[in-house]
């Protein structure tokens, strides 16, 4: 039965239809924002998947050039694989959602938004998170929630509710959050140095939204939703659990455990599950059992020690930050690089200057966002954690943690008027145990600081790790969390920034949600953290960005033409320009409104350049002095080039102090000489003279 459901939402119209499409679907919700279109669905298999111990939970947001009335480029003139931002999305998405399945729920679920229109005025990122949120919850799928979302910008102080599309470009803070009926699950936002209070008082602004949007959703799970399905629970039996603490009982369980030694510790952990493999060895049941069933016990292990015993695995404080150790210029002749370690996670960062014409393009649903000109890549080989497996190119774990980097540094970066380059920074992953996207942030910092990117503050990131109780007070957080508790633990809240304030959060939980004292305390310890690290490790290594770029790194000269001078430079079909090009080994790139950049990495051609475009940009004036070469030599005179494509002529009377009757008789063909200009005559024609420069 086809059911419309409207709500208010920050001045538009949410509308959601149920019923009207995909029918099939086990929940389908038609989502109008304004008129931002998207089809949410939510699919899930009949029985679990053989042979997996997680959640096969798949979510896709896809793109459709058609949403903003346009033909994708390329030659099949179809969407391709999905945008680096479908991607983003579909993860902050998932990360929300995810914790809120049964722990032994194994079906596989897919979740697709299809976005069908775009209006500038409603995000359909925005759209397609509450659809996602919806679809699930009038479904058969199994699911506590429902959850919302809700975004926030910030223009000169005042906090803006889900902004348009030119809020969002004027925005000092781009802040995402989702939250239960009662709690906080989901943080990610991009801010331009906002203090702490200020970002909080975001964080529960968009959650206060989110409990009306609730209440919305329950209305429709009210009338519309589905009684959820039974399942086969993939839970392991308590008795394989009695029996593996026969054999290694809790206390031998927490010597094993604690160790400093990531790759110790996993040797002690094989070797114990070589020892239940030989006691189980009859048990065929069991045998199947022991990967998740040692997994678990190593859980409640680790989490006993660390909320009882205030004892981390790697014999910490709960406060302490592993060893760290940076360095830069440790790779010759690139542009800048540095390397920083933090225990076991050790991040190699390479800085690549270039012209703003090598800025990445961007062709997507968003028209504030058309090309990047910094980019963060993030790689994570096999080899960083020990494990041998061929690379497949990045995943949307690396693009994410890419763009987390990425979306730190911007808002210190100089200007495109103050720094005119295009700027790629690469992060190689040389060791993990632990929150490498802001080990990267520190290297990316470094690196860019040793290329000598005039950034305006210092940069750093850290992440803090959660474990809780039976209550909501019953909790601890943990500082700079290692591999292993992050596995174990309940929270990855990591908090990228400056002295100033936050640039960037990505917050990941596996429980239903934070508290608010939970949340201030996290951020709180993220700011020491990552100060202790700026004073006690970077600034050490490299205080402040270097006065020039690199010896190999390309030089920029810029300068402004007159716009209507431009088709001069370029020539017929380009001849000028390239001309330009070839005689100098320089980049040439001139915009529309005439401003040009001419890159290179030897100063006197680029000079020569500068020199050749002033000279065919500009008009030619009495008494100016100007250095040509004779390209034609005819009966009455010479004439003499002084960049590619300006050329004047030099008449036989004025090219000597005495009468020549020949002008092969003081010039040949490529001298180079320099003549004065004598202005127009009375036919408006422009002369030289040799013989009258002083």
């Amino acid at each position: 039965m086809y059911k419309s459901f409207s709500m208010e939402l920050a001045g538009k119209t949410l509308t959601v239809d149920v019923g009207r499409v995909a029918a099939q679907a086990n929940g389908a919700a038609f989502i109008h924002y304004g008129d931002t279109t998207v089809l949410s669905t939510a699919t899930a298999s009949e029985k679990p998947r053989d042979g997996i111990d997680f959640f096969p939970l798949s979510v896709e947001y896809e793109e459709k050039m058609y949403a903003v009335g346009k033909i994708p480029g390329g030659f099949n003139k179809r969407e391709g694989k999905a945008s680096e931002n479908a991607i983003l999305t579909s993860r902050v998405i998932d990360r929300p959602m995810r914790p809120l399945f049964p722990k032994d729920y194994r079906n596989d679920v897919t979740i697709n938004n299809l976005v069908l229109s775009v209006d500038p005025e409603c995000s359909p990122e925005l759209t397609a998170m509450l659809g996602s949120a919806i679809c699930v919850a009038i479904s058969d799928i199994p699911f506590d929630g429902p959850c919302a979302t809700t975004q926030v910008g910030m223009i000169n102080g005042d906090f803006i509710i889900n902004p348009n599309s030119a809020q969002d470009k004027e925005s000092d803070l781009k802040l995402t959050v989702a939250s239960t009926r009662d709690k906080v699950i989901m943080i990610e936002a991009g801010a331009n140095e906002i203090p702490e209070a200020k970002m909080i008082e975001a964080i529960y602004l968009a959650d206060s939204v989110n409990k009306d949007i609730i209440a919305f959703i329950d209305e429709i799970v009210a009338q519309c939703g589905k009684p959820k399905h039974e399942y086969e629970s993939c839970a392991i039996p308590e008795e394989v659990f009695d029996a593996i603490k026969e054999i290694v009982p809790p206390a031998d369980m927490e010597v094993l455990m604690f160790s400093p030694e990531k790759q110790e510790r996993e040797e002690r952990i094989r070797n114990m599950k070589d020892t239940l493999a030989e006691k189980f060895a009859e048990n065929e049941e069991w045998l199947p059992l022991i990967d998740e069933a040692v997994y678990q016990y190593e859980k409640k292990t680790v989490r006993k020690m660390i909320l009882k015993d205030h004892k981390r695995p790697d014999g910490r404080e709960i406060t302490q930050i592993r060893p760290l150790a940076a360095e830069v210029d440790i790779i010759p002749r690139v542009h800048g690089s540095s390397m920083f370690t933090r225990g076991q996670t050790q991040i190699c960062d390479i800085v690549t200057l270039a012209p703003l014409s090598e800025a990445q393009k961007v062709d997507g649903l968003n028209e504030n966002i058309t090309s990047k000109r910094y980019i963060h890549h993030y790689n994570f080989p096999a080899y960083s954690v020990g494990e041998t497996k061929v690379s497949r190119g990045p995943g949307r774990r690396e693009i994410g943690h890419g763009a987390l980097a990425e979306r730190a540094l911007i808002p210190v970066l100089p200007s495109e008027e103050e720094f005119p380059y295009a700027i790629r920074a690469v992060s190689e992953t040389f060791e993990s145990n632990g929150s490498t996207s802001m080990a990267s942030t520190c290297a990316s910092c470094m690196s860019l600081m040793a290329a000598g990117v005039p950034i305006k503050r210092m940069v750093a990131g850290i992440s803090c790790g959660l474990v809780t109780g039976e209550t909501d007070d019953d909790y601890i957080l943990l500082t700079d969390i290692q591999g292993l508790e992050d596995f174990f633990g309940d929270m990855d809240f990591k908090v990228t920034g400056t002295t100033e304030g936050i640039t960037a959060i990505q917050m990941d939980i596996k429980i239903h949600g934070l508290t608010r004292p939970i949340v201030e305390g996290a951020i709180a310890r993220c700011r020491e953290a990552r100060l202790f690290i700026m004073d006690t490790c970077m600034k050490p290594a490299i205080s402040e960005p270097r006065p020039e770029v690199s010896k190999y790194a390309p030089k920029i000269i810029q300068l402004t033409i007159d716009p209507q001078k431009i088709g001069d430079v370029v020539g017929q079909r380009g001849k000028t320009i390239n001309t330009i090009i070839e005689q100098t080994g320089v980049k040439i790139d001139i915009t529309d409104d005439g401003s040009v950049s001419i890159c290179g990495t030897d100063p006197e051609a680029m000079a020569l350049a500068k020199k050749y475009v002033e000279i065919i940009a500009s008009d030619f004036e009495e008494g100016q002095v100007l250095e040509g070469k004779v390209v034609s030599i005819k009966e009455f005179g010479a004439f003499l080039e002084f960049a590619p494509g300006k050329e004047a002529m030099v008449h036989i009377s004025k090219i000597a102090d005495r009468r020549i009757n020949r002008v092969e008789d003081v010039l040949t063909l490529g001298d180079v000489v320099k003549a004065v200009c004598l202005g127009k005559d009375k036919m408006g024609r422009v002369s030289f003279s040799i013989k009258d420069v002083k």
